[in-house]
């Protein structure tokens, strides 16, 4: 069983996920892996489908359906955050990229970027002069 703080804080972050029951499809499959006979023949991993976002999440970590029930509205709810603040993390990203390719760069910069320039095109200049006439 789990303790009811606990389901409490599952449901808060499924809240703030905008994740409502009425919106999840819920099915219940035969587990798999150590634990015998028993995980074998009973239906107790929960496979949990949110439409709106069209997420899949299959959870059989415990023998407990109950548990499996939470812990996979946990992870959906916390799947979708990480998808939601990984789209705005990646806009930031562009706008400050965007933010840094039109600033005006310092003299000290501008003036090392113009003598990079500069020995890049005498070291260019000096390939091609090749004296055969000694």
């Amino acid at each position: 069983m789990m303790a009811p703080e606990t389901i409490e804080k599952i449901k808060q972050l499924m809240t703030s996920a905008s994740v409502f029951e009425e919106d999840l499809d819920e099915s219940f499959i035969l587990g798999s892996g150590p634990g015998g006979q028993k995980v074998n023949k009973t239906s107790s991993t929960v496979r949990l489908y949110h439409e709106p976002s069209k997420l899949t999440v299959k959870y059989g970590q415990t023998r407990s359906r109950e548990m499996n029930r939470w812990l996979a509205r946990r992870e959906l709810a916390e799947k979708i955050l990480e998808k939601e603040q990984s789209a705005l993390s990646k806009r930031r990203q562009e706008q400050e990229r965007v933010r840094r390719q039109k600033r005006r760069r310092s003299r000290r910069q501008k003036a090392r970027m113009l003598d990079d320039k500069r020995q890049h095109g005498e070291k260019k200049a000096a390939r091609g002069r090749v004296n055969l006439d000694e």
